[in-house]
Parts: C-alpha cells; sequence; structure tokens
C-alpha cells in the first residue's frame, strides 16, 4: 500500500512535472499555459456532463427500485477523472481523459469490481452490515443486532434470558424444565 501510495503522490506529479518542462522548452511557456488551461476547461465541462448523466442513471435506477452498483462506480470513475483534469499536467490529463469516456470507464468498473471481489474472497476486506438506526435487528446467535444481509428475521414466540454471567454474549440451551 506505502507503495502505491508513494507512486501517486510523488512519483506521478516529479514525472508530470518533468513532462511540463519538456514540452515548456519546446514550445514555450505560453503554448504550454495554454494548453492545460484549455485542458482543465474542457475536462471540466466533459466532467460535469458525464458526472449529470451519471447522476441520472442512479436516480432512474433507484426509482425503478434497483440497486445502481454500476451507475454509482461510474459517478466515482468520473469523479476521479475529473479531478485528475484539474490537476496540472499532461499524464494526469491523459488518465483524466480516459477516465471520462464510457468504453474506458467500463474496463475501470471491471477491475474495480474483480480487485473488490479478490479483496473480499482473500479476507482483506471485511463487510459488516448493521441494524437501522431505529434499534439493532434480532438475531439468534452471532453478535446481537447483525445478521447477515438479506436474512429472514427469526420469530421468537417465547423466551427466556439466561445469564451465566461470562460476559462473552454466547448464546447458552437453556436446561431441561427451566422454560415453561
Amino acid at each position: 500500500m506505502f507503495g502505491r501510495l508513494f507512486l501517486l503522490f510523488l512519483i506521478v506529479p516529479m514525472l508530470d512535472l518533468a513532462l511540463l518542462v519538456s514540452v515548456g522548452s519546446r514550445i514555450g511557456l505560453g503554448p504550454t499555459l495554454a494548453i492545460v488551461v484549455l485542458t482543465a476547461a474542457v475536462g471540466s465541462w466533459l466532467a460535469r456532463r458525464e458526472g449529470a448523466a451519471a447522476w441520472k442513471r442512479v436516480q432512474a435506477k433507484l426509482s425503478t427500485g434497483g440497486v445502481p452498483g454500476p451507475e454509482l462506480v461510474d459517478g466515482l470513475v468520473i469523479l476521479v477523472a475529473g479531478t485528475l483534469l484539474l490537476t496540472p499536467g499532461f499524464l494526469t490529463d491523459a488518465a483524466g481523459l480516459l477516465g471520462l469516456f464510457p468504453p474506458t470507464r467500463t474496463l475501470a468498473r471491471r477491475a474495480l469490481r474483480s480487485r473488490f471481489e479478490r479483496s473480499v474472497s482473500d479476507g482483506s476486506i471485511h463487510i459488516v452490515s448493521g441494524g437501522s438506526p431505529f434499534g439493532p435487528r434480532p438475531t439468534v446467535g452471532g453478535t446481537p443486532g447483525f445478521r447477515p444481509f438479506g436474512a429472514p428475521a427469526p420469530i421468537i414466540e417465547d423466551a427466556e434470558v439466561i445469564d451465566d454471567g461470562s460476559g462473552d454474549g454466547a448464546p447458552r440451551t437453556p436446561e431441561a424444565g427451566r422454560l415453561g
């Protein structure tokens, strides 16, 4: 992880700066600055347009009762692309422009999904779901207030709370004759 952050925040800006200096020495300061400002302006316009379209797709999916997973990932890619386009530099501009085109967003979405699924399956990402803001959901076993997503709520008709004082929260089976 540290290596990736090092690459992202130190190496990429250094390469971008070197490329800006190289281009500036060949075509001059004025044209280089004009290109940087033009790509930022056009990029922000494209990012706004694509972002608005992605937002409409999210709303349409939600209005039909669907989960807007791919649409939200598209929005995330567009947000990152817009940020890259506003960052001065030719490498970041190129990466940002790639993120604004639907075919490359599809590739990015597939790559992100594959990476996420791999991270979940190898245990490096843990997914925890919580209860509603109106109180914990009832469970049988496991952590009180939590149950697997989509699992039906248990039906409890008659119950007696048995506390052995251990504090571990593990459910205990009542001894014969204790209920009744």
